[in-house]
């Protein structure tokens, strides 16, 4: 008599629930890893303020200094100006549609300083120094040249990751004020110059619906995505492996969960500080 061949789903449930709880290990690894880095920041203020000091001269006019800033003011600018001008034209033509397009100027100071200028600061943070910050890690650590701090005493998490994330936030600080005036500015651009409206009703709603607390919390926003997008980039490198097409991997892993982040970070902050009701009267 021939046999019927059986199948048991119990290797495949085994192999799932196996490699979740290694995803769950990884994610916990993770975490250990920003609470070190987080920690140590008090140790890079009073043990390593040489260094930090060089990674912020680096990273804004060192080596290369029209090469790395330029780059990235670059990029900062063309995005916020592409996405300033795509919401100056979208909105007053949609506003346009329903008869109050003088409405222009609430669009710019209302979309652009809780939308626009943080994310696109983050984005440009991101794919520019947190990249390189990621390379410069994984490049150390395949040369062992991380294993030869631990030797020497140095504390290599406060000296390398800490000491970045600190930088990256001070960094930060200068792109997302170029990041939120180019948006301002491409959305008056394409309100006044492409359509015609006047510049005198365009900066009326502009002046009046602009809250000086709106750009606080914006750039709050921007500060925390910062040490998001940081602390994800300071990760990869740092345990990057592999040799140098591992450090390929580790700086595109990087960008990619860092972009995510910074869009994860934008949903929530928003949420918290705005709320469902967007915290403005239309009426004023």
């Amino acid at each position: 008599m021939s046999q019927v061949a059986t199948y048991s789903p119990l290797p495949k449930v085994a192999g799932a629930l196996r490699s979740g709880y290694y995803g769950w290990n990884r994610l916990g690894e993770q975490t250990q890893f920003y609470v070190r880095t987080l920690r140590g920041t008090w140790d890079v203020f009073v043990h390593y303020r040489i260094e930090l000091v060089r990674l912020i001269a680096q990273m804004s006019l060192g080596s290369g200094a029209l090469a790395v800033i330029g780059g990235t003011i670059v990029i900062v600018s063309f995005l916020t100006l592409s996405a300033g001008s795509l919401i100056g034209i979208q909105g007053y033509t949609q506003l346009q549609e329903v008869g109050v397009e003088a409405l222009g100027g609430f669009i710019s100071s209302f979309l652009n300083v809780r939308l626009v200028g943080p994310l696109v600061a983050g984005i440009g943070l991101a794919a520019t120094i947190g990249a390189g910050a990621t390379a410069q890690l994984g490049a150390q650590r395949i040369s062992e040249e991380i294993d030869a701090l631990e030797v020497m005493g140095i504390r290599s998490v406060a000296y390398l990751a800490s000491s970045r994330v600190i930088a990256g936030v001070i960094v930060v600080i200068p792109l997302y004020c170029i990041a939120v005036l180019a948006a301002f500015l491409a959305t008056r651009v394409a309100t006044t110059a492409i359509y015609g409206q006047s510049t005198g009703v365009y900066d009326h709603y502009f002046n009046t619906f602009l809250n000086p607390l709106d750009l606080v919390y914006s750039f709050l926003q921007a500060i925390s995505m910062a040490v998001v997008v940081m602390l994800v980039h300071v990760y990869y490198g740092y345990n990057a492996s592999g040799g140098p097409a591992g450090v390929g991997e580790a700086v595109g892993r990087a960008v990619r969960a860092s972009l995510v982040a910074a869009v994860f970070v934008t949903l929530f902050v928003s949420l918290a500080i705005y709320g469902q009701s967007g915290n403005f009267n239309l009426s004023g």
